[in-house]
């Protein structure tokens, strides 16, 4: 049997074009057979296709055509975010452009642990990262983050800089193991009661004490009993505040939690995985005032940001911070050859083995700009308002809220949590729309997130009508 042939090297383009063909076309079949934003039978019948399709995992003869049936398989089962009826979750569709360059570095596959295996993808990701740091940390001239730290060309002095991560769980969890060894053990996370669940978690992962969670009565951290935690515990203390909740898009008062960190000495995290995004935006940026008091702050791209997963980042204001990363491994970044100027990639992640997520980031900021990423921003915002119009004049619902970025929280009236659940999972069910869910008042609501700037007034009247058309005790 010949061998197959491989994706880079000389032959890799001839081979890659014929199986590109194949894929586009499995996609497109794969999506006219799903026919709407999710498959229809819910989770079993889903299964049952998919085990029919694929038959053998591991047959003891191959099969030539496994491209295009396995792919065929994934796009008539997967959820479609570029669908307008699909908007449940922080799920973005990704540009075309960005996934086109994830697809280079999947052919050329560096990876991002020592600079000997990934040469220019590691200056591109010193570069990426320092330039993303300075749209956080706007007190630093941004022109600094366009001098990457390199063997031959170090960066300003204590320049704020920021890591790739996985997205936000893994930069939330590195925030709170740099808090750790910045302070120590014993420090004490404190966060809203509307954070992120990964906050907690990383707390129990790093065995830290036990988190304090603090009211966000509004959906927002509550300043108030902020202080007075901070007050009444033993420090030292971690504040972790959210810029653009999960649940509604929220944005905790930054800068009043910025003031009581600086009061009490406490260090401050924001989570801005959702809302970071607002930073390409002119119209929206100054929700986001404060961001800049933080030690650390996490952003992820692969939701305000149209990118495919993974595409997280962690900004650090004092890249001192990032020694507490530093190790030695000898067949990776050697002393000897650290000292001969070969860049130690080892203290830039907790991971080994890395993709070079930064080229498709990198990609799409040099293609759109920050003119075209914002404009992206504000359309989807700009939905978010226009779905909540439609709530608010509608007599069969109940809205929330106005929108805080591309968020709407909504419910039919009248109506139980239990008939508001049973509706959302009978859309599933029919793969008619995709919704999510949000608990806030005490109350069950259905979520729906606006990240596809192609979504157009009618798609929203068309979602608020399947809703109102489905039936609930």
């Amino acid at each position: 049997m010949r061998t197959p042939p491989l994706a880079s090297g000389p032959e890799g383009p001839r081979a890659l074009h014929p199986l590109l063909a194949t894929v586009l076309d499995a996609l497109h079949d794969g999506a006219r057979e799903r026919g709407g934003p999710l498959p229809s039978g819910g989770p079993q019948a889903v299964a049952e296709r998919v085990r029919a399709a694929v038959g053998e995992v591991l047959p003891d003869e191959g099969d030539p055509e496994a491209l295009r049936h396995l792919v065929r398989t994934l796009a008539a089962g997967s959820a479609d975010p570029a669908d307008p009826l699909c908007a449940a979750h922080l799920h973005c569709p990704p540009l075309a452009v960005a996934a086109a360059a994830d697809l280079a570095a999947s052919v050329l596959n560096p990876s991002l642990d020592s600079w000997d295996q990934a040469p220019a993808a590691s200056e591109l990701e010193q570069l990426l990262t320092r330039a993303l740091a300075n749209e956080v940390y706007t007190d630093v001239p941004r022109g600094a983050g366009n001098c990457a730290t390199s063997p031959h060309r170090p960066a300003a002095d204590n320049a704020p800089d920021a890591v790739a991560t996985t997205g936000g769980t893994e930069a939330n969890q590195l925030a709170l193991l740099l808090a750790r060894e910045a302070l120590g053990a014993g420090t004490r996370l404190i966060c809203g009661s509307n954070a992120h669940h990964s906050l907690p978690r990383a707390a129990w992962l790093l065995g830290l004490p036990d988190p304090v969670t603090v009211p966000a009565p509004t959906g927002t951290l509550d300043p108030a009993a902020l202080d007075t935690a901070l007050t009444d515990l033993p420090g030292p203390h971690l504040v972790a505040a959210t810029a653009g909740t999960t649940d509604a898009g929220l944005i905790d008062p930054l800068p009043d939690i910025a003031a009581l960190c600086r009061t009490h000495r406490a260090r401050l995290h924001i989570d801005a995985a959702y809302g970071g995004g607002l930073l390409f935006s002119d119209r929206h940026r100054d929700k986001l005032t404060g961001l800049d008091a933080a030690d650390t702050v996490t952003l992820d791209l692969h939701k305000l940001g149209w990118q495919p997963v993974a595409a997280g980042l962690l900004a650090v204001k004092d890249p001192r911070d990032l020694a507490a990363l530093t190790y030695r491994a000898d067949y990776l970044n050697a002393d000897d050859d650290t000292e001969a100027g070969l860049p130690d990639l080892l203290g830039r992640s907790l991971r080994t083995t890395r993709r070079p997520d930064v080229l498709k980031i990198a990609v799409t900021l040099k293609t759109l700009g920050r003119t075209g990423l914002g404009r992206l921003v504000d359309q989807v915002c700009a939905r978010a308002q226009e779905f909540a119009g439609l709530v608010a004049d509608h007599p069969r619902f109940e809205l929330h809220d106005a929108p805080t970025i591309s968020t709407v929280l909504f419910r039919p009236v009248p109506a139980t949590d239990d008939d508001i659940a049973a509706v959302r999972r009978e859309l599933l069910t029919d793969g008619r729309a995709v919704l999510g869910r949000a608990r806030l008042d005490g109350r069950l609501w259905l979520k729906v997130t606006l990240l596809n700037p192609h979504t157009r007034p009618d798609d929203l009247a068309a979602l608020l009508k399947i809703v109102e058309g489905t039936p609930h005790r």
